[in-house]
């Protein structure tokens, strides 16, 4: 089912969420959701730094040890996992406002159904080019946000003209999160925290 949700998001966005909003289904699926679409970028994260190496412009490809390629691939996990709560307890919090009054559960089905494309986006990572990592993901992202303002009218139960508010002002919030996050990395990385290379 997850399978067809997926490929539908993809093929016919609005007629699948209108399919996701009355199938009901419960918060365990919805984090069955987000817990196995997850994984699939984290080994391809995994592979590509420790085994294929990252290709930055001319110079030599990067490694990384195979501990550290683990470590960020669970701390990948993990942030992607938080990312997705986060965004369904602000979609959850901003509803009120905007006339809506869902469940959480229907938040997290949003957010994890709207977050698929730049959560996938990172299996990009087996062709270990910045660059093109850099394009599919930045195209993952444009249809994430997408998939939010199509989907939020319906999820939500209200007018499309409230909804494409609602849905600017969580893009807004989460592509601040995105900026304190990768602030927040790139302090951690030049204080000792950062990964370990290969020689």
């Amino acid at each position: 089912m997850i399978l067809n949700h997926i490929w539908g998001l993809y093929a016919h966005p609005v007629q699948e969420w209108k399919s996701i909003d009355s199938k009901r289904e419960s918060f365990f699926y919805s984090c069955s959701h987000v817990l196995l679409v997850a994984i699939l970028p984290c080994l391809a994260a995994y592979y590509a730094s420790a085994h294929l190496g990252w290709s930055i412009g001319a110079r030599d490809s990067i490694y990384l040890t195979q501990n550290s390629a683990l470590m960020m691939a669970v701390a990948m996990y993990i942030g992607i996992l938080g990312a997705t709560f986060a965004l369904a307890y602000l979609i959850y919090w901003m509803a009120k406002t905007f006339g809506a009054d869902p469940s959480f559960t229907k938040s997290l089905e949003l957010a994890a159904y709207a977050a698929t494309p730049v959560i996938m986006s990172g299996i990009a990572s087996l062709y270990p080019e910045l660059w093109f990592v850099a394009v599919v993901f930045l195209g993952g992202v444009a249809y994430s946000v997408y998939l939010l303002y199509s989907g939020l009218p319906v999820i939500m139960h209200i007018p499309e003209e409230r909804g494409f508010l609602y849905a600017s002002s969580v893009v807004t919030a989460g592509l601040i999160a995105m900026v304190v996050l990768m602030a927040t990395t790139a302090i951690l990385w030049t204080n000792g925290f950062g990964p370990s290379f290969v020689s």
